[in-house]
């Protein structure tokens, strides 16, 4: 069980939230699902019969002294087709729903265990880059290290999304990649709580 310190205009507690323990063979499939998943896959090459070049047989069979060749579409001519080349597919897979929510959880305590998980309760901003630069300075946070700010407090984000150290989303779309690619993690202290009600009612059920 992992104590996590509120801070913010409602904080001044301390929340706990029970917390996987970090495996990074598990944290390693999530990451790999989701970058797979982010993946365009429109490569695309064209076979022999697609490429703009005419069916006719090149010369004759024999008695011309050279190889022996049909027409100029064939992967061996420069501007033929490719053989066996890309074509647009997924790369999507499917991951079950369970190790993508452990995944979740040990990201969260990889931050928490390296005292870089900031829970907020109320950040009470103007909307102005200038107020979340001093609100992140008073918190320790001073741009040299990689911020995840997650928050559904749109004065929050609006303040936040203009400095270059800090990414913004709402909280829905925390995911493992995210939070591991940056130093720090800022979350709303009403997500972690609610996260942690679902787990205790999922293992009560």
């Amino acid at each position: 069980m992992a104590q996590i310190d509120v801070i913010g205009i409602r904080g001044g507690r301390t929340i706990d939230v029970d917390l996987p323990e970090v495996n990074k063979n598990v944290l390693h499939d999530v990451v790999t699902w989701q970058l797979a998943s982010r993946r365009r896959g429109t490569a695309s090459t064209k076979t022999r019969a697609q490429v703009g070049k005419t069916g006719k047989k090149m010369y004759s069979q024999k008695g011309t002294g050279n190889a022996r060749h049909g027409d100029r579409s064939v992967p061996t001519f420069v501007g033929g087709g490719v053989a066996f080349g890309p074509k647009p597919r997924s790369y999507g897979y499917t991951l079950p729903r369970q190790v993508r929510q452990l995944g979740l959880g040990m990201a969260l305590a990889a931050r928490q265990g390296e005292g870089k998980l900031i829970a907020v309760d109320g950040f009470d901003l103007d909307g102005k880059t200038k107020g979340f630069i001093a609100w992140a300075a008073q918190n320790g946070l001073d741009g040299s290290e990689k911020v995840l700010l997650a928050t559904d407090d749109d004065t929050a984000r609006r303040a936040a999304r203009n400095i270059s150290w800090i990414s913004v989303m709402p909280v829905a779309g925390v995911n493992v990649y995210d939070i591991l690619r940056h130093d720090r993690l800022i979350i709303d202290a009403a997500a972690l709580e609610v996260a942690d009600d679902e787990a205790e009612g999922e293992a009560s059920a």
